[in-house]
Formats: structure tokens, C-alpha cells, sequence
């Protein structure tokens, strides 16, 4: 598989996306990665399924695509997004989003309605204000107090083993989250959480006005992602799959069944 790195320049920092050697006809699969993740979350994606052009990236902040000023809001991410998309001459993708990833992807689709095939969330949850807690969209804004009281190690671990429940998905995020240094960490994370908090106060009532899929982990323990599925689900009308066995980086801990859903789901498009 010949993946091709291409950087898109920006006034607050350079974007780093990859993209494989397709042919044109082909329709497109977009990944984008969670909160502090990179581009290597999705590579137990990306090789299956070879019938489609696909592009992930290292979104602005993370990875590859530092330095990057944190003045950007949820929005401008899927503004960024949008321009990448633009340039490489893609249209009506399938947005594929993992955690905040997923946040994006419905940014995405909110501002720019009836440009995308289809939707699939992986471990993510709805960005609409009628879901969410007064105290969570508190909580949201503020969560650097809570992060520096953790020492960075003991965070490191916590984190790591909360994103994942297999050796492989635990050793990738060690690996990603290695060019972070403390501070770095911080900075990104709070930066993350509050933007989302904000992303989703300017949504009262958003609803996905395209097919969509919703992938959970059984064992997901990050935040309350798997009641806001079940409620996506039920107040929705969204299709939702639980997935034993995996964490919050599902993908990364049950690939062959993540690719399998995500195949089937792109064959009702």
C-alpha cells in the first residue's frame, strides 16, 4: 500500500495529511483520528479497504502538525478539513470519525450540509446541547485543574490503559503520545475539551442529515460515551453496534469487526 504525506499551510501551522495512490473514480474514506491520537490509529483501517482512496491525517495541534497555534475552534478544524478536501478534488466522502474525531466529522456536516456520503462513528458520541449536562459543558470548559493534579506518569498510564484494552492498542498510544511532553499534553487536551464544549453549545439541535453508523466499545470508559450512544441511538434512530472485548480506541482493539461493519455499511451507500 503507497501512501503519499502531503502538508496543507495554514497562518497558525502546517497540517500533515496522507493519502493513498488511488485513482480518481474511486469514492474516498476520510479517517480522522481522537483527541492526541495520530494518523497510526487508523492503520489497521486504512490497508482494508483497498476499493476506496482514503486520507487520515495528524489534526492541527497533534502529531506531525505541530507546532500549531491552539486558536483554533471545532469549527475551523472542519474548515481546515474541508479545504484539504477541496484540494485534493474530493467529493461526497465518508467521514469515518474516532472520539473527537467523530466531533468533527458532525462539524463537518453541519456546516457544509449534503456534501458527504456517509458518517460512521467510532467511540464518539453526538454534538447536539440537548444531550449534554449543564455540569458536563462546565466540566468540559475547565479540566486543567484536574489534569495537573495527576503526575505525568501515573497520567500516561491511566491514559494508556484507558484507551485501550489490547497490548497492541496500548502500545500505539505510547507510541503517539511519546512527542508530547508534559505541558504539551496538557495544553492540547484542555484546548480539545473546551472547544468541544463550545462546538456543542452552538448546536441546540443538530441532527446527522446523512447515513450513519455508530461503533461503540463494550468497554468503553471514557467519560459517559456509552450512554450518550445508547440515547444517540434511541433518540436518533441510529443504527448502533456494541463491540465486545474493546475500549474507547475500538479500532484499534477489535480492527477485523470494525472493518467488517464499516464494509457493510459502505455497501448500503
Amino acid at each position: 500500500m503507497n501512501t503519499l504525506e502531503k502538508v496543507y499551510a495554514t497562518p497558525s501551522g502546517d497540517i500533515h495529511y496522507w493519502i493513498t495512490a488511488g485513482e480518481p473514480e474511486k469514492p474516498w474514506l476520510v479517517f480522522l483520528p481522537g483527541l492526541t491520537a495520530d494518523h497510526h490509529l487508523f492503520d489497521q483501517q486504512i490497508p482494508a479497504f483497498p476499493e476506496y482512496n482514503r486520507l487520515t491525517w495528524d489534526a492541527p495541534g497533534h502529531a506531525a502538525s505541530r507546532p500549531f497555534a491552539l486558536n483554533f475552534s471545532m469549527d475551523d478544524m472542519a474548515r481546515y478539513l474541508h479545504e484539504i478536501l477541496g484540494a485534493e478534488g474530493i467529493q461526497y466522502p465518508v467521514l469515518i470519525g474516532q472520539s473527537l474525531g467523530g466531533y468533527i466529522a458532525q462539524c463537518y456536516l453541519a456546516m457544509y450540509p449534503g456534501t458527504v456520503s456517509g458518517f460512521v462513528s467510532i467511540d464518539s458520541a453526538p454534538l447536539s446541547r440537548k444531550y449534554f449536562s449543564g455540569w458536563e459543558l462546565a466540566l468540559l470548559k475547565d479540566t486543567r485543574w484536574m489534569y495537573e493534579m495527576i503526575p505525568w506518569k501515573l497520567l500516561l498510564k491511566w491514559g494508556i490503559s484507558g484507551t485501550s484494552q489490547t497490548p497492541y492498542g496500548r502500545e500505539l498510544m505510547a507510541k503517539t503520545w511519546a512527542v508530547y511532553d508534559r505541558e504539551g499534553y496538557l495544553d492540547l487536551t484542555v484546548h480539545g475539551y473546551r472547544i468541544l464544549a463550545e462546538a456543542v453549545e452552538a448546536r441546540p439541535e443538530y441532527r446527522i442529515d446523512c447515513p450513519a453508523l455508530l461503533l461503540c466499545g463494550e468497554k468503553d470508559a471514557a467519560g459517559s460515551a456509552k450512554s450518550y450512544n445508547r440515547r444517540w441511538a434511541k433518540i436518533d434512530g441510529l443504527p448502533l453496534n456494541w463491540l465486545a472485548g474493546a475500549g474507547h480506541n475500538s479500532n484499534t482493539d477489535v480492527p477485523e469487526e470494525v472493518n467488517r461493519l464499516i464494509g457493510e455499511f459502505l455497501k448500503t451507500l
